[in-house]
């Protein structure tokens, strides 16, 4: 009897597949595997195939659609599915124009139907990745592009408002929105709009103390029915805080209850199932980033802003670090006086260790610079160190910096002039330091 059942139900499969499209479309999509899984009423196969081609998938030389293969049942929802049981399972073979298929068979059960689960597919070809990886980012791409129509007059109104702000926007969000709310706060905060996240769990149990009258808040649900945010909805209207939401549904609770709604919903989710947040968050994402720009350009921030907000790591020190911060100063200054022997010179240039060393008058200004450069270019004409006097041989139009300039303007000067060192002198080109490559080096500019 087992053997006789195990012959039905591998000739049920191979009616089921002989020459169908169903097993063509799993060919041409390099499914590897295919499970057979019995169910009491339907011969059901996959909801996901249903989201991934709705309208049925029509193959290369063939105009049948998937949605009217004889024998299956493509118009079943997901509710008129039996619950499956959890069967044992013996394997076979179907080949089919030179294809084999491995499929699993209930065997403890006769198969009168046989549900085709695509969740149990295993798909490990490369091509499969890249395929489905390119799909994600056109599905995204597509929903970004439908954002362009959308900022007009409310986003106007949105960025006005935030801008008039006197306290500092509060951007609330749950589950992946929360997320993203979190990413948004820190964009606009780092941009120069002051911002804070607020959980809304937590803010209906004390944290609604963080926000006040003077602040704007933001609020982030593609659904614009999150629980969480709705129940805050009365306590932000009822202390005058003004409200912007960001839905997928413009005419959800929250969209109607706040003063401006900013629309991000898309035609469908990256994911098969239309379920994971994946095109929405991603919109949601692109318009915070969109009015965190439109903030920083009408605020007039700059890139010493930036750095002010980014004091750590090789960004703050390009943009905050200035000459004057690394340059020696004092006694350090590498400096002889005009008329100088130039084995003065060498010798000023081995105790201060820079390379070189600045040339002044009686009054401390700077006539000139000499250079372990200048010193090759001496000997090779033949200049005896001891006869010579240092201004025979020094630079007399020198490169000179302010104290005052960012270092990483100093490391773009060196990399225009083919320099390593620079002496800094203020308004009357007194000498005041002096700063060379490895300085620039040591202090994490470069």
């Amino acid at each position: 009897r087992r053997t006789q059942r195990k012959r039905k139900a591998l000739l049920c499969a191979l009616r089921a597949l002989r020459g169908s499209l169903l097993f063509r479309a799993f060919c041409d999509a390099s499914f590897t595997r295919l499970y057979c899984e019995w169910s009491e009423h339907f011969c059901f196969w996959s909801l996901w195939l249903q989201q991934a081609y709705p309208a049925g998938l029509s193959l290369p030389g063939s105009h049948t659609a998937l949605s009217h293969m004889p024998g299956v049942d493509c118009s079943c929802s997901a509710s008129s599915v039996a619950r499956s049981y959890s069967l044992a399972f013996n394997s076979f073979t179907v080949t089919t124009d030179g294809v084999s298929l491995p499929v699993a068979v209930p065997v403890n059960l006769s198969p009168h139907f046989f549900c085709f689960n695509t969740g149990f597919i295993n798909m490990t070809t490369d091509q499969n990745f890249v395929a489905i990886g390119r799909r994600t980012i056109q599905i995204e791409k597509d929903a970004i592009d439908a954002l362009l129509p959308r900022i007009g007059e409310q986003f106007s109104k949105a960025c006005r408002l935030m801008l008039e702000c006197r306290g500092r926007i509060v951007v609330v969000g749950m589950g992946k929105s929360g997320h993203i709310a979190r990413k948004i706060s820190a964009t606009l905060a780092s941009t120069g709009t002051p911002a804070f996240f607020v959980h809304p769990g937590e803010a209906s149990h004390g944290d609604m103390g963080m926000i006040t009258a003077g602040d704007v808040v933001l609020a982030i649900s593609n659904s614009g029915e999150t629980a969480e945010v709705l129940t805050l909805l009365p306590l932000f209207k009822r202390m005058g805080a003004p409200l912007i939401s960001m839905t997928g549904k413009p005419a959800s609770t929250l969209a109607r209850a706040a003063e401006v709604n900013l629309d991000t919903s898309v035609d469908k989710e990256a994911c098969p199932l239309d379920l994971a947040p994946t095109s929405s968050t991603t919109t949601q994402l692109v318009m915070g980033d969109a009015l965190a720009i439109a903030l920083l350009e009408a605020r007039g921030f700059t890139a010493e802003d930036f750095a002010f907000s980014h004091p750590g790591g090789a960004l703050g020190r390009r943009l905050l670090l200035k000459v004057q911060d690394i340059m020696h100063e004092g006694s350090r200054i590498p400096a002889v006086p005009k008329g100088a022997r130039l084995g003065e010179a060498l010798l000023e240039m081995t105790r201060k260790g820079l390379g070189m060393t600045s040339i002044i008058d009686e009054n401390r200004v700077v006539v000139g610079v000499f250079t372990d450069g200048d010193l090759r270019r001496a000997l090779d004409h033949g200049v005896d160190p001891r006869n010579t006097t240092i201004d025979e041989v020094m630079t007399v139009q020198c490169t000179t910096i302010s104290p005052d300039i960012l270092a990483a303007e100093a490391l773009r000067i060196m990399d225009d002039r083919k320099i390593n060192a620079l002496i800094c002198v203020d308004g009357d080109r007194h000498a005041v330091g002096a700063i060379n490559m490895h300085d620039l080096l040591k202090a994490g500019v470069v």
